[in-house]
């Protein structure tokens, strides 16, 4: 019998703010919790003063385990900025407040998004990227974190993103429908992550490459697919529901969750039972 996945939500997909989600999260089943640091635009910060001290608080109540911390804010400033600019030190002063928060919540993982102004577009992006990442991957490793990168770099790219680097704390973190986004084979993108992996898997679906109200596994990411040959590769320890629940349907909400556990609970994921 293999081990059941964790399941977990991320908060900047939940209606409210973060004590909100942890008590929603509770409420729906769930057993994990992504944070995000906040910032303009994407709610209060995350760092802000009493805010850690009572999550922790919330997160003890409810049993639930805080599973990491992004920065989507980066996706704002830019983590390709030229180096010495006034956006590189913007984003890197993010990345210390994202790593320094993760550790405060006691997160094993912080994780840092690659789209829009943080897009990767060529070659010196992604050594511009490599470099950034580099660095906050030691700062992760100094606080006993791992660091990943969320991204929509096809396989060959990925492969030579982790190699530039270099750093053992360093992880890919695999959204099942980012690929179908960004024209990409998701089953491909997995083999290529290969040691890189991160242990916390992004779900979610849509249909023609758009994320809508599709359940997971309606649509045409194949997400099972995609878990099948994730466990195939290594058991993930979590896997955080990443549909856009923020209209507030909780049933939706149920749904997905029932659908992860029915595939993931006292079930070999290679050979998942028919829908």
């Amino acid at each position: 019998m293999t081990r059941s996945p964790l399941v977990g939500l991320a908060a900047w997909r939940l209606p409210g703010d973060h004590f909100g989600a942890v008590r929603l999260a509770h409420q729906a089943g769930a057993e994990g919790l992504q944070l995000d640091l906040g910032g303009p635009g994407r709610g209060a910060w995350l760092d802000a003063a009493g805010t850690v001290d009572r999550l922790r608080d919330d997160f003890a109540e409810f049993g639930l385990k805080p599973l990491a911390v992004a920065g989507n804010t980066l996706n704002d400033i830019g983590l390709t900025a030229v180096k010495g600019s006034r956006d590189a030190l913007r984003a890197q002063r993010v990345l210390i407040r994202v790593l320094d928060t993760a550790s405060a919540l006691g997160t094993p993982l912080a994780f840092v998004p690659s789209f829009r102004r943080s897009a990767i577009h060529g070659m010196r992006d992604l050594l511009r990227t490599a470099e950034v990442l580099g660095w906050a991957a030691r700062e992760a490793e100094a606080r006993g974190l791992l660091l990943a990168s969320e991204n929509g770099l096809g396989p060959a790219c990925v492969r030579t993103l982790a190699a530039e680097v270099a750093a053992p704390s360093f992880r890919l973190l695999l959204d099942t429908y980012n690929p179908r986004v960004s024209g990409l084979d998701v089953l491909a993108l997995i083999e290529a992550f290969d040691k890189w992996t991160a242990s916390q898997i992004h779900l979610k679906d849509g249909t023609n490459g758009v994320v809508g109200k599709e359940l997971l596994g309606d649509g045409d990411g194949r997400v099972w697919e995609a878990l099948a040959a994730l466990r195939a590769q290594r058991a993930p320890d979590a896997l955080v529901l990443e549909n856009d629940y923020r209209d507030g349907d909780m049933r939706r909400l149920g749904l997905d969750i029932e659908r992860v556990r029915a595939r993931t609970t006292h079930t070999e994921l290679r050979h998942p039972p028919a829908r």
